[in-house]
């Protein structure tokens, strides 16, 4: 005979329902948000209309509200309501930010921006790994060009590899500042990665660039670890800038 739910256990399923829902209008509204739907200064439906429109509790909602400000995207003011905050304000390197900016077709700049960013820091970091990696980092890098390497970058497995290659090196690098954005940049390479193939298969494989990288940091070599990750970004960057060939042009590589 089946054992009827008790009031706590549908309580807690009540409570997933709920993060669920209002983790879903976070993420509709984020999108409509970073893809320009909805403009900086831009004031949203109040609570009731909202809710009213969506079908949702305001509960709901205002919890959604509250996900967006938490990201920087938006800002409550008594009786002035919700406004989308100033791009400056988004916190663009939060996961689900990334999410939903890759969820349309991203601006040439900011696709730009992202790479730079990534030029900036993932060299160094390659450096660092050069000099302060151990056994068990060096191990989990392998394991991830491995993964790589037996399933590809078209399917989940392999892009899961992949960020573990770059957690690895990140983590190598020794530097705990780095290391908090460690989950950021796994996030980039992940959705760079699915964007680029939305079209059309990746057209080269970029599994060389990282063993180039895996071997001059295995070496200890850190200028040749620095060079090295270097050009994989450009690399990852031409790559996800020739998917948009219906724009037409060629991609600049970021500046050195």
């Amino acid at each position: 005979m089946a054992t009827k739910p008790n009031k706590k256990s549908l309580d807690a399923r009540a409570r997933r329902k709920s993060l669920r829902l209002h983790g879903t209008i976070a993420r509709d509204l984020g999108i409509l948000i970073v893809s320009g739907r909805y403009h900086p200064g831009e004031v949203l439906s109040n609570e009731v209309a909202a809710s009213d429109r969506l079908h949702v509790s305001r509960t709901a909602y205002r919890e959604a509200l509250r996900i967006l400000a938490a990201k920087g995207l938006v800002e409550s003011r008594p009786r002035a309501g919700t406004r989308v905050s100033d791009r400056a304000k988004w916190h663009l390197l939060d996961p689900d930010v990334l999410s939903w900016i890759f969820e349309f077709e991203p601006d040439d700049d900011l696709l730009a921006s992202l790479f730079e960013l990534r030029k900036i820091f993932e060299p160094e970091a390659a450096a660092l790994a050069a000099k302060r990696r151990n056994q068990d980092q060096l191990e989990r890098m392998a394991e991830g060009l491995r993964g790589m390497a037996e399933h590809t970058l078209a399917v989940e497995e392999g892009r899961i590899a992949d960020q573990h290659f770059h957690a690895a090196l990140i983590e190598a690098s020794g530097n705990p500042f780095l290391t908090t954005l460690t989950t950021s940049v796994g996030a980039a390479v992940a959705w760079t990665t699915i964007f680029k193939q939305r079209n059309s298969p990746l057209r080269r494989d970029p599994v060389p660039d990282h063993q180039r990288v895996y071997d001059a940091i295995a070496a200890g070599d850190a200028e040749a670890a620095h060079r090295a990750m270097a050009e994989l970004v450009d690399m990852a960057f031409l790559d996800t800038a020739n998917s948009r060939a219906p724009k037409g042009g060629r991609a600049k590589v970021v500046a050195g």
